[in-house]
């Protein structure tokens, strides 16, 4: 690859990013990344897990110091419940409240359901590379940044 076609996608990186800033106005105090933690604890909680810290730090690919918080936060704020396990009290699960799933589900049905029929236009394998090719660039990015 040549340098312009690493600019091009850098740039196209940082329409990625103005988008995510024309999402819709969050409840005030409800981060968009509160959004995307209990998607991930409900998507682990429907595969019958008991959720802990580090099985949302490993299914977001997120260090778990700023995981643990995020969850110490969104619990404050009454989204998240811990929950100690009755045979080793130093195990702490995490689990969606009720109002955790209200916002979780205002938003994630109501936004993306909508916004997936105006982008009925786009072709499947196109969205598939994209993903695919963000992900393999991140890789690369941190594996540099960690020299």
């Amino acid at each position: 690859m040549n340098s312009e076609k690493v600019k091009q996608m850098l740039d196209s990186f940082y329409m990625a990013k103005r988008i995510l800033d024309l999402l819709p106005q969050l409840p005030q105090g409800v981060l968009p990344s509160y959004i995307r933690y209990l998607e991930a604890i409900i998507e682990l909680e429907q595969q019958n897990k008991k959720v802990k810290i580090s099985d949302v730090s490993d299914y977001l690919n997120l260090p778990r110091p700023g995981v643990t918080r995020t969850i110490h936060t969104m619990e404050e704020k009454g989204f998240l419940k811990k929950i100690a396990a009755k045979h080793d009290g130093r195990i702490t699960y995490i689990t969606v409240t009720s109002k955790g799933q209200y916002i979780f589900e205002k938003f994630n049905q109501e936004y993306f359901s909508d916004l997936a029929k105006s982008l009925d236009f786009l072709n499947e394998k196109d969205i598939d590379c994209t993903i695919k090719t963000i992900n393999e660039f991140y890789k690369v990015m941190k594996e540099r940044g960690r020299k």
